[in-house]
């Protein structure tokens, strides 16, 4: 059985807000707070999507190989986990992490012009096994980091 994740308050919430708002580094901090007290598979879960936001922080700093060795580590954390775990929606961020090492890899894209993967709360059903119903974004915040 797997924990519930509340990304609606609290520190997860902020890390949220923190990656949507481009402020890498600042939500991996927040999210570490977490991370450091959470069971297995949620540690490892929330261990790929801080070395995501680390990910880009090298990237805003210009560390290309710093930011690949970082997605893959995440991508590699992300490959057995169901499409929803955590109350986020991994199936689609997996596939964005795929896209951003294939455009990294091409060097095809001056570095600041890569976007981040979007971390999206889930929309579960009741009807999803071994996943709990969770919360979206924090009140009145969109996915791109903004407040409505």
């Amino acid at each position: 059985m797997t924990m519930e994740l509340d990304w609606s308050c609290g520190e997860l919430a902020e890390g949220l807000r923190c990656y949507c708002a481009e402020e890498f580094f600042l939500a991996h901090e927040h999210w570490e707070l977490v991370w450091l007290r959470l069971p297995e598979p949620e540690k490892t879960f929330l261990q790929a999507l801080i070395q995501v936001a680390a990910a880009f922080h090298h990237l805003q700093r210009g560390n290309r190989q710093g930011a690949e060795s970082l997605l893959r580590h995440a991508q590699r954390r992300m490959e057995p986990l169901p499409d929803v775990f955590g109350g986020i929606a991994v199936e689609p961020l997996r596939r964005q992490i795929e896209e951003r090492l294939s455009a990294l890899e091409a060097r095809d894209m001056p570095l600041l012009r890569l976007a981040s993967p979007q971390i999206q709360p889930a929309r579960t059903r009741s009807s999803d096994v071994g996943v709990p119903a969770k919360r979206g974004f924090p009140s009145g915040m969109t996915n791109k980091g903004s407040y409505t």
